[in-house]
């Protein structure tokens, strides 16, 4: 897991030791992209206290929805979801940092509550604001990103883009892990990137944005830092067989495709729903 930073109490449960806080964020790199895009920029993505995040709607949301902030499991507040547990719907008052294209910090939103998290077959919480996206985009004129409701591709140029270090990492889905296993969690069918994406400490729950579409296809969770096998910080793969591998410094999200089918109407959390295999409390 890659280390959310400022959060001593995780300092060595979580991937990236030795990052700090940029005193000085570099610039994005400004990239060629599909002929119908504008290069992958930081519109729409946010800085958390100790992570990244970007704001996400589904491709039914209304205007008119709660807004939704989307990070990793292991980024949320209250500490690491454990093993098998799911959270819903659980009080929240923390704050984002809202970035426009050149990541300049232009406003604050603020949640109302977690919506969902877990760090069981996949790592990711979602914050439901007390704002809407019709007025984030009055406010601020920014748009949140989509999120995919298909399978990533393997092959498909992605850019990984950090709220809180203000900085991209470009490179290409190099395949998909059966099992990834890393301490007591375990995460089905996650993205491996290829090399060039060495993402650090403080880029968990960055949107992992697929260059042709602009869609977020995944969410940044993981990397193995020092060559040790299935241990925290060093993520194995695990194949249908258990047959075990190790990649020393190369990363991995998880897919976010299958979330859209577990929210409804007004943005509202629905685990029954038809299509929905997110795990449940």
């Amino acid at each position: 897991m890659k280390k959310p930073l400022g959060a001593a109490l995780f300092a060595l449960v979580i991937a990236g030791a030795g990052a700090a806080p940029a005193v000085a964020a570099p610039a994005p790199t400004e990239r060629a992209a599909a002929p119908t895009l504008q290069a992958v920029n930081f519109a729409g993505t946010v800085s958390l206290s100790n992570c990244s995040g970007s704001v996400i709607r589904f491709p039914n949301s209304a205007d008119t929805d709660p807004a939704l902030v989307l990070t990793n499991g292991h980024c949320l507040e209250t500490g690491f979801p454990a093993p098998g547990e799911v959270i819903v719907d659980q009080a929240s008052s923390r704050s984002f940092g809202l970035l426009n294209a050149s990541a300049t910090r232009v406003g604050t939103l603020r949640a109302s509550k977690v919506a969902y998290s877990t760090m069981t077959d996949t790592d990711v919480t979602i914050y439901q604001l007390t704002t809407t996206y019709a007025q984030i985009k009055s406010t601020y004129g920014i748009s949140a990103l989509t999120l995919n409701d298909t399978h990533p591709v393997a092959g498909t140029a992605i850019t990984v883009v950090s709220g809180y270090w203000k900085k991209t990492y470009a490179c290409n889905i190099d395949g998909f892990v059966y099992r990834l296993k890393e301490g007591d969690w375990t995460w089905k069918d996650s993205v491996r990137y290829t090399s060039a994406c060495n993402t650090i400490g403080g880029t968990s729950g960055s949107p992992v944005v697929d260059n042709a579409t602009g869609k977020v296809v995944a969410v940044n969770n993981t990397g193995n830092e020092d060559g040790q096998t299935c241990t925290v910080n060093n993520p194995c793969e695990v194949d249908e067989s258990g047959n075990v591998t190790v990649r020393q410094g190369i990363n991995y999200a998880e897919e976010t495709y299958q979330i859209p089918a577990c929210f409804g109407a007004g943005n509202k959390l629905n685990l029954s729903a038809s299509g929905c295999t997110l795990p449940k409390p």
